[in-house]
């Protein structure tokens, strides 16, 4: 039995391979309550999103695709753009409604523990990860199930934590001349209070977006997006040391504004996604993270590795959780397989430097091969184990995370 959400996955989680296909489109219980929200797996990320704003509250997780179903997003542990200050969904979980393949329907609360062992899986030192099963010794139920794909139960209903919509949002596209200054912003501006996101655009990404923002100044390197709530530009001006200084930059408060910079943002990979289509090959993209400690290491990998190689590509995302997504455009088949080589090579690089093969978008069954990347054998038998437990027969999701057994 292979669930479907809304089918915005990136890794193909959602295919089945064989047997039946459930839908979950049907369970669009929604409910605001003061701090929470009871919403059924089928119910979209912006319904939640735009029902709990007219109550003057919002769900921190924020995704790229807002369309995705709140099912799949808790199946994948999903992050996005304000996970520099709000982490990922798992953090925002209070409760869950879980149907389990021996017909029982439970209802886990944030607390209630497991009820059998399982050993600790030593976690990479990233702000973000969803690579496998984060087990540890008396985790939460609701811990386990969120991030595991989908593939130890059916999450139908979930209590989400709300929170007050800040009095004030301050949003600016901060465009810098080279990679170097943007990173060294990014170390500069990591501590300012309240700030909840920096995005990440590399030169390439910005040539891709001057012809339809011919704003964009033609000596821009590199381009930082960031929010902080209750900020102001005289505070950015005050605590932007003059070598990190913006050689322009938008900024505003106004909602309006800041839908403007966000759609600025969403427009990449849309472009991207439409280039490829017309071009006829698959795009190859990343979900690697690495130490903050060691973001700058990563980001200078990824250049000198796909220049050599005379790749096109852009390279965007979470630079705040040193969480950046390298998007790979081949136009041959011979890039294609050269492409796909350098992202083996990119993934093996994280983990040496204490990183994740998978930060939001879980591994499906296109990567799940990387999971062998990133932990021993007995670490992975560990999590079949609890797979076993829970779908002995090994019928839900299968090809998520793991072959099936032979």
């Amino acid at each position: 039995m292979t669930i479907l959400g809304a089918g915005t996955g990136l890794t193909g989680g959602s295919v089945p391979q064989g047997g039946w296909a459930i839908s979950l489109e049907k369970f669009k219980r929604l409910e605001i309550f003061p701090g929470r929200a009871i919403a059924g797996a089928g119910v979209s990320l912006e319904t939640v999103q735009a029902t709990a704003s007219r109550t003057g509250q919002f769900y921190a997780p924020d995704p790229t695709e807002r369309t995705a179903s709140i099912g799949g997003t808790i199946a994948t542990n999903a992050s996005g753009s304000r996970s520099f200050r709000y982490g990922s969904t798992r953090r925002h979980v209070l409760a869950l409604r879980v149907a389990l393949m021996d017909g029982r329907v439970i209802e886990v609360h944030r607390g209630d523990k497991i009820d059998f062992a399982v050993p600790a899986i030593p976690l990479p030192d990233t702000t973000k990860n969803t690579a496998g099963y984060q087990l540890a010794p008396g985790m939460d139920w609701i811990d386990l199930f969120t991030g595991s794909e989908g593939t130890l139960g059916i999450v139908i209903e979930a209590a989400l934590q709300l929170l007050p919509v800040p009095a004030d949002v301050l949003a600016g596209v901060v465009f810098l001349e080279t990679d170097a200054a943007a990173l060294d912003a990014v170390d500069a501006w990591r501590g300012i209070p309240g700030l909840r996101m920096i995005e990440y655009f590399d030169a390439r990404s910005l040539d891709f977006l001057r012809p339809h923002y011919s704003e964009i100044p033609d000596n821009a390197g590199a381009a930082l997006l960031i929010e902080q709530e209750n900020g102001d530009i005289d505070f950015w001006a005050e605590h932007a040391p003059s070598e990190h200084a913006p050689n322009a930059g938008w900024f505003a408060a106004s909602d309006q504004d800041r839908e403007r910079f966000r759609r600025f943002r969403h427009a990449l990979p849309e472009l991207v996604n439409d280039t490829m289509r017309r071009s006829g090959f698959l795009k190859l993209g990343s979900d690697y993270a690495v130490p903050l400690a060691r973001n700058r290491e990563m980001l200078a990998f990824y250049h000198a590795n796909l220049m050599q190689h005379a790749l096109d590509y852009v390279i965007f995302g979470h630079i705040g959780d040193a969480h950046v997504h390298v998007n790979i455009l081949p136009k041959s088949q011979a890039k294609f397989e050269t492409g796909r080589q350098l992202m083996l090579d990119f993934a093996r690089h994280a983990v040496e430097l204490g990183g994740t093969v998978s930060a939001e978008h879980g591994l499906g069954k296109r990567k799940a091969h990387l999971l062998a990347l990133q932990y021993a054998p007995a670490q992975i038998e560990s999590m079949r184990e609890v797979k076993r437990r829970l779908d002995p027969r090994w019928l839900l999701n299968r090809g998520n995370l793991f072959a099936p057994p032979q």
